[in-house]
């Protein structure tokens, strides 16, 4: 199993897949993601592209963080797994949590970056839109992921989401650790710093991160553009993942190159 050992001995899984002489993009998850919530989208995204997907400390095959994080953690965990890979500058794809750590890591070293996409995320601080209120049930709290009334019609989408899911290990402490690095978490007032080609892709009807804040990147990052996901929720890429993967390859073909 392909692994990074950080300084601090904990131990970072990766998984990479397409060409190894294509363009290398890097995922980075969400909260509590891991790899196989992206497999819906890897197929597609490495049919061009040398794809390179790796678990945050705390999430899927990596081990829990030995200590206290900050977004920095994740930001340097990620150059040191681009430096083992040999990997000068990548494409860089975030959803979410892992959407933070991307523009920290835009903001940090921008000379490691190609391309820069922001997916169902904010930029952190006092002005951050408040997400609309997610109507679920207490036992049900997956619901709110998804655009309302998706579910019912996708039964066997989510009950293999759920299940595929639920066959990952489970880490309470990293999440928790995750949490307490988006807290500190605050990009706003940086963001005209960011001078990459940059996507901000987001689902109209998100319930865990407000649309709006898609407009806020939008227009805080010179030249950005914005590109919404009609009816989809907080998992668009596992609800739409043909249109999403369609925008995220496009984009690459126009403003990043394959040098």
């Amino acid at each position: 199993m392909p692994e990074l050992v950080r300084p601090d001995g904990c131990r970072i899984h990766f998984e990479l897949f397409g060409s190894p002489g294509a363009p290398p993009l890097i995922l980075l998850e969400g909260m509590g993601g891991d790899i196989p919530g992206w497999r819906r989208n890897i197929p597609h995204l490495a049919s061009e592209l040398r794809v390179c997907a790796y678990d945050f400390r705390g999430n899927g095959a990596s081990d829990d963080p030995p200590g206290p994080c900050t977004m920095t953690t994740f930001v340097q965990d990620t150059v040191a797994l681009l430096d083992e890979l040999g990997i000068d500058r990548a494409h860089v794809y975030g959803q979410s949590f892992g959407a933070m750590v991307a523009q920290e890591l835009a903001l940090a070293h921008p000379g490691r970056v190609r391309t820069l996409i922001l997916a169902a995320t904010h930029c952190g601080g006092p002005d951050v839109a408040p997400a609309p209120h997610a109507k679920a049930p207490i036992d049900q709290p997956w619901r709110a992921l998804y655009a309302p009334g998706f579910p019912e019609e996708h039964p066997e989408h989510v009950a293999e989401d759920l299940r595929i899911s639920s066959e990952q290990p489970k880490h309470p402490r990293g999440e928790r650790r995750q949490w307490e690095a988006m807290q500190g978490f605050d990009a706003h007032d940086r963001l005209p710093e960011i001078g990459l080609p940059t996507l901000v892709l987001h689902g109209t009807l998100d319930r865990l991160v407000a649309p709006a804040n898609a407009e806020v990147l939008a227009s805080r990052i010179p030249g950005a553009e914005l590109a919404w996901i009609e009816g989809a929720g907080h998992l668009y890429h596992s609800e739409r993942a043909e249109e999403s993967d369609a925008l995220v390859l496009d984009f690459i073909r126009r403003r990043g190159g394959h040098a």
